[in-house]
């Protein structure tokens, strides 16, 4: 069986490998608004996007994608 895999800013994730995904918050120094992806053994991706309603967009399709895997 394939697994289900899924683009974010040039990455390919593996989905059935997110152990847990964050809300959206405003990154550090005013570069923007991220969420983090946290994969098995520790393993972290903080995407970051010039706006608050791209990061919410992004992650909630990421979210989707996860539902239907």
């Amino acid at each position: 069986m394939a697994e289900k895999t899924y683009e974010l800013q040039g990455y390919a994730i593996v989905l059935d490998k997110i152990v847990f995904i964050t809300r959206v918050f405003e990154a550090e120094d005013g570069e923007g608004f991220q969420f983090n992806i946290r994969f098995g053994g520790d393993l972290r991706l903080a995407p970051r996007f010039p706006t608050r309603p791209e990061a919410d967009l992004k992650r909630s399709l990421l979210l989707k994608a996860l539902n239907e895997a």
